[in-house]
């Protein structure tokens, strides 16, 4: 990976960190945001889908919707650190030959990457720079569903991104924070031909799931 945004996220989605966030997967389940995006793709019906869950993590999307009825998933991401951490633990709990691991940028790896019939953006449009290139890409996979999490355009939100920034500037580490207009992001999935279902807002954060008429 050549960007020094994909370098940043080897960095700081390390080892130390993907262990953290594993821990504490296990100990209280998924993340208040990303439940919610998980009981909208449900309630939309994911029984025998196929799912492309881009940027990961620890595996938590992945691993409750195959729990759930999912048939197959495949996981795009840029930290080597989140895919073996998500690898373990699919194997642990018996998913381990139903989910096909990228990593990478998956901007640059889409050409190759199958279509599903869901697509998950779990917090990860605000880790990468180019929004339209991202959410174009991936919106072009989604065959029935397409769901994110990503931060709420708002002056909270944006004070909150800029502390990180700073804090990560002071690291030198090459990683930013990005909060992307919440039109333009509606704008790039509308060109797709996605059409929004559900929108709830969870702290700082946003959930989102369009469906492909």
């Amino acid at each position: 990976m050549d960007c020094c945004q994909c370098q940043g996220i080897e960095g700081l989605f390390n080892q130390r960190e993907a262990a953290r966030r594993l821990k504490a997967f296990q100990r209280k389940g998924p993340q208040t945001s990303t439940r919610v995006l998980l009981d909208a793709l449900r309630a939309a019906g994911i029984e025998g889908a196929t799912l492309l869950d881009i940027g990961g993590g620890i595996g938590a999307i992945q691993l409750e919707l195959l729990g759930a009825g999912a048939s197959s998933a495949t996981d795009v991401d840029a930290s080597t650190a989140y895919i073996s951490a998500a690898r373990d633990e699919a194997a642990r709990r018996g998913f381990g030959d139903r989910v096909t691991y990228q990593h990478g940028n998956f901007v640059e790896l889409a050409p190759a990457v199958a279509p599903a019939d869901v697509v998950t953006l779990d917090r990860v449009i605000c880790c990468y720079h180019d929004m339209r290139g991202l959410v174009g890409a991936s919106a072009a996979k989604a065959r029935r569903l397409y769901g994110l999490v990503y931060p709420r355009d708002s002056w909270l939100a944006r004070v909150i991104g800029s502390g990180i920034n700073l804090t990560l500037q002071i690291q030198r580490n090459p990683f930013r924070f990005f909060i992307h207009r919440t039109p333009d992001v509606d704008s790039v999935l509308r060109d797709a031909g996605l059409r929004r279902s559900f929108l709830r807002t969870s702290g700082v954060w946003q959930v989102a799931v369009y469906v492909r008429p």
